[in-house]
């Protein structure tokens, strides 16, 4: 956790916004939200990032996050957001964090945050499903019938009790994308709505409405995440805050 501050200490407001785009790759994937969370604040401090903090008598550092991958999935595409005290170049941020963070949780990009709507612009998310052992044709099959089907019935086991969800209205786009390290790979476009689809019940929607034959546990990795394209693809949510940046140091 963070080290807290004492409640009489004055608050500094944030003067600059940083949107933070990272990936979980290798065994990282296994890493849950928490996890990352823990990480971050560590390699936060280890970088000496001027945060800012929250009002209160347990003051938290300000820090957004959108739309976590699964514990298991793969992402190149994570999005999370702080608050500075002092401005900072973008560039300079993003190398310092890298270095602070374990490999396999990398930072890609970072930008100054120029709007305020983010997570509205997480759209959607572009999966890619490897399936070992299955061919192209196996799975475009698969996904056919699947994309034809009326509705796509899978059950999630919720606070409620078990749920029964159809995933066929979160279906933007999908095909066959080529063979991955240990199979043909499926890449699919699924609109972030809630509760949000998971890779895992894809591939359940695959089986059970598409046939599919599913043998060793197959990969899923988020390739991106932001507004849908013309194409059924997914564009780059922090495309409207590429503006030129004002000089600053760490």
């Amino acid at each position: 956790m963070a080290a807290r501050r004492a409640p009489d200490r004055e608050i500094v407001p944030a003067v600059q916004k940083m949107r933070i785009r990272y990936a979980k790759r290798g065994p990282l994937r296994f890493s849950s939200h928490r996890d990352f969370q823990r990480a971050l604040e560590r390699a936060l401090r280890r970088a000496r990032v001027p945060m800012a903090y929250s009002a209160g008598f347990s003051p938290h550092p300000k820090i957004s996050y959108a739309n976590s991958a699964p514990t298991g999935a793969a992402s190149e595409a994570e999005y999370v957001e702080i608050g500075l005290v002092r401005r900072c170049d973008p560039e300079a941020l993003r190398a310092a964090l890298d270095d602070a963070l374990p490999p396999g949780l990398d930072v890609l990009d970072v930008v100054e945050a120029r709007t305020s709507d983010l997570v509205a612009r997480l759209e959607a998310s572009r999966w890619r499903i490897e399936v070992p052992g299955a061919s192209a044709q196996e799975l475009s099959q698969a996904w056919q019938a699947v994309w034809a089907a009326e509705t796509v019935p899978v059950q999630r086991m919720m606070k409620q009790g078990l749920r029964t969800l159809d995933l066929r209205p979160a279906l933007v786009s999908g095909g066959v994308a080529g063979a991955g390290p240990s199979g043909a790979a499926l890449e699919i476009t699924v609109a972030n709505v809630t509760p949000t689809v998971r890779p895992d019940e894809l591939l359940v929607a695959l089986r059970d409405v598409g046939g599919l034959s599913i043998g060793d546990p197959a990969r899923s990795t988020r390739l991106a995440q932001g507004p849908v394209t013309g194409e059924g693809l997914v564009g780059d949510p922090l495309v409207v805050d590429r503006v030129a940046q004002e000089p600053a140091s760490m």
